[in-house]
């Protein structure tokens, strides 16, 4: 942007240094740019004027009132002081009151002058009263205000005396300056045209001043394509070099071990999806570049057999394999199952752990590096500097969201060409998340499930059920079937009402007679969770009582029941987590979730969809639209490597595919944000690429660094 945009804040009509360190601090708005981006939270429609002796009942919206304060006066002591006005339309009076700045305001407005006051009242002793209002004085040649935006201010701007009306009259400021009409365009023409976006100048004014609502919304529709371009532009710009950099061994055939398992090992007949999945990550294998691929598959969907036969194609190439989990109690069981399918085929597996012991460990180390060790499974012990391979040409990752970007990395370190990642997740992400967060990545679904699986039957109980609930725990425990009871906190909590651990294991203990009850949560220390968790896993345990650290990683097939307490305190993603502990044998299985009669409407739809629908993917989107992607993102370990302003994930999915659509016509037509000696050639082919002139180029590139400077962490994506 010019030099005008770039001017300090501080410059501005009526703000000085002073109040520019206020918004600094309390806003990160430095200069003119970041103040016309300093966006409203919401709009409201100040075109008509309320009667006071209309307002019926507590939940008002925000309203303005034409008429005169009648008087002033302070009432408390110190931080209690407030000053109180009283204020007619003609006919009855409300009460104004402010909180801070009271000098300020109590010299500012005077009786029996005209004003416009505007902001949301309340309801106190049957007196309605509205707190900190926008006050103008009223002018009756000018025309109705229409849509204005409001701002969020934070305490210390209120303490400072800014107001919404204060950042209206920055903005305009900076809007009536001629120079704010060199503000050059941040799209490419022919983006612009192709999807129909409201100029950047006409988008600002709008966003602050829409003349309608129509236009307000076209504006916030070109921010949102705008913030999900640029976001979608270098993800994908970082997947192309990644794609053109960074090469993978090619593997060169199917080979006997790969075909004899096949043909003969197979414990159960491949699923459609699964092997759709395979002839993806082939392609990828045997294509010369480095595989990095997502591989989403809800819980039992198979994706332990796909990795499997991933490992088989890198060892029918000479090469050795890793499968890396988040925890020894995962990492094991990988170990016995693919231990069983390996002996039909010769292939040689070991395990990896914290307790591995020594002996072992320097047995596991030289069967690396001569050679003879193909498939090593294991934790983070896998990327310790001392464990090398003699030729490593895959890594799995399982629930890859639990492992951090830095320890994901030294994987590549293993060997002189970075081997084949495969990662895994059961959380089923929603379409929207996985274009962003995993836009770099090739992403594999499973979306079938086994054939002849019997499927969950999901009960919604109320407290007063508790009496059928352990009628069919007891009925599950006699036919010599295990139970999970879950609970969302450790400790009792009585401000939210929450029943704890430690109140279940004991109720667990005194209902229950004659069972073996087993406990673990987050807090105990790793070989007592681990030794508790054994108990629960070899059958010496009937009940386990636990917080949410066996969502994932418990596989359990005799284990028939899942009691999930106070369901409405968990997300709905967390509760298919849950829910997927059980189900894993031939019998019938169960998963209660246990709520309160008085629980909102909106939370019994929560519960409902889950009594409905064992589809992962269905309740991840279903999760999002009702939580919002920031509750998403804590699956995801870090979350995502930038922050979004405008637009929302959960509600922008058709502009994100138009963004992304855009972003990928950009880079198949031109070099455009591509490093020297990059490929240029995009992930998939556009019919129509769009062309840019050098301006445009030019235009584009710079934007993308001064605009989102602040949303994207270019560390973690370029």
């Amino acid at each position: 942007m010019p030099e005008f945009f770039d001017n300090d804040i501080k410059f501005l009509k009526g703000v000085g240094e002073a109040r520019a360190n206020t918004l600094s601090k309390e806003t990160g708005v430095a200069n003119f740019r970041d103040l016309l981006y300093y966006f409203p939270f919401r709009h409201v429609d100040r075109s008509r004027f309320y009667q006071i002796a209309d307002l019926q009942g507590e939940d008002l919206p925000a309203l303005q009132i034409k008429g005169q304060f009648i008087s002033f006066s302070s009432e408390g002591e110190g931080a209690r002081k407030r000053l109180r006005g009283l204020f007619t339309d003609g006919r009855k009076m409300i009460e104004t009151v402010w909180f801070n700045n009271l000098k300020y305001f109590s010299s500012q407005y005077k009786p029996g002058v005209e004003y416009v006051i505007f902001g949301k009242p309340s309801l106190y002793h049957n007196i309605y009263s509205i707190a900190h209002p926008e006050v103008e004085i009223y002018n009756p040649e000018k025309p109705p205000i229409g849509f204005r935006g409001v701002y969020t201010i934070t305490e210390g701007l209120r303490k400072k005396g800014f107001s919404v009306l204060t950042f209206r009259r920055m903005v305009e400021e900076v809007i009536k300056n001629p120079g704010f009409r060199s503000l050059p365009e941040t799209l490419p023409s022919e983006i612009m045209q192709r999807y129909h976006l409201m100029p950047l100048k006409e988008a600002l004014v709008n966003m602050h001043f829409p003349q309608s609502h129509e236009t307000l919304q076209k504006a916030i529709e070109r921010f949102k394509f705008e913030e999900l371009y640029y976001i979608e532009l270098n993800i994908l710009r970082f997947s192309m070099e990644r794609g053109a950099k960074i090469k993978g061994y090619p593997f060169s055939k199917i080979g006997e071990k790969f075909n004899g398992f096949y043909a003969n090992g197979l414990p159960f007949e491949l699923t459609g999806a699964q092997k759709r999945v395979l002839k993806e990550i082939w392609k990828d294998m045997k294509g010369g570049r480095q595989m990095n691929r997502l591989l989403q598959g809800d819980v039992g969907s198979g994706k332990t057999m796909v990795a499997f036969l991933t490992c088989l194609m890198a060892i029918d190439n000479g090469f050795q394999t890793a499968i890396m989990a988040p925890t020894e109690i995962l990492a094991t069981q990988h170990y016995e199952t693919i231990s069983n399918w390996a002996l039909k085929c010769g292939v040689s597996v070991a395990l990896l752990t914290g307790s591995t012991r020594q002996k072992d460990r320097k047995l596991i180390h030289a069967a690396l590096q001569n050679g003879s060790l193909d498939i090593l499974i294991g934790t983070h012990a896998l990327i310790e500097d001392n464990v090398q391979f003699q030729k490593l040409g895959t890594v799995v990752i399982d629930e890859q969201h639990r492992f951090g970007v830095a320890q994901r990395a030294k994987m590549w370190k293993k060997g002189d060409t970075a081997p084949h990642m495969l990662v895994m997740t059961a959380t089923p992400i929603p379409r929207t998340l996985a274009m962003t967060v995993y836009g770099d990545l090739d992403v594999s679904v499973i979306d079938e499930l086994p054939p002849g699986r019997t499927p969950i039957n999901t009960l919604v109980r109320w407290d007063s059920s508790r009496v059928e609930v352990d009628n069919l725990i007891f009925s599950q425990l006699k036919q010599g079937r295990q139970v999970y009871i879950v609970y969302p906190l450790i400790q009792d909590n009585e401000k939210l009402d929450l029943k704890s651990l430690e109140l279940g294991y004991q109720r667990a203990c005194d209902t229950f007679v004659g069972y073996k009850v087993c406990y673990v949560h987050g807090k105990m220390k790793p070989e007592e969770k681990e030794r508790q968790m054994d108990l629960f896993v070899k059958g010496e345990a009937n009940i386990m009582v636990a917080t949410t650290v066996i969502e994932v990683g418990v596989n359990v097939p005799n284990a028939t029941v899942m009691v999930i307490e106070n369901a409405e305190r968990f997300g709905l993603s967390q509760l298919h987590q849950l829910r997927g502990r059980v189900g894993r044998g031939a019998k019938q299985s169960y998963c209660v979730l246990m709520g309160k009669q008085t629980s909102g409407a909106e939370t019994k739809k929560r519960l409902a969809i889950m009594a409905e629908t064992t589809d992962g993917f269905l309740i991840s989107e279903a999760d999002m639209k009702m939580r919002g992607p920031g509750d998403m993102e804590g699956t995801m370990q870090s979350g995502m490597p930038f922050t979004l302003r405008v637009a929302n994930l959960a509600r922008d999915g058709q502009i994100l595919s138009r963004a992304r659509e855009a972003a990928l016509s950009v880079l198949a037509g031109t070099k455009l944000l591509l490093s020297p000696g990059a490929s240029d050639s995009p992930n998939e082919k556009i019919k129509h690429p769009i062309t840019l002139n050098d301006k445009e180029i030019n235009m584009t590139r710079h934007e993308l660094r001064m605009r989102f400077a602040h949303s994207i962490d270019w560390s973690l994506i370029s």
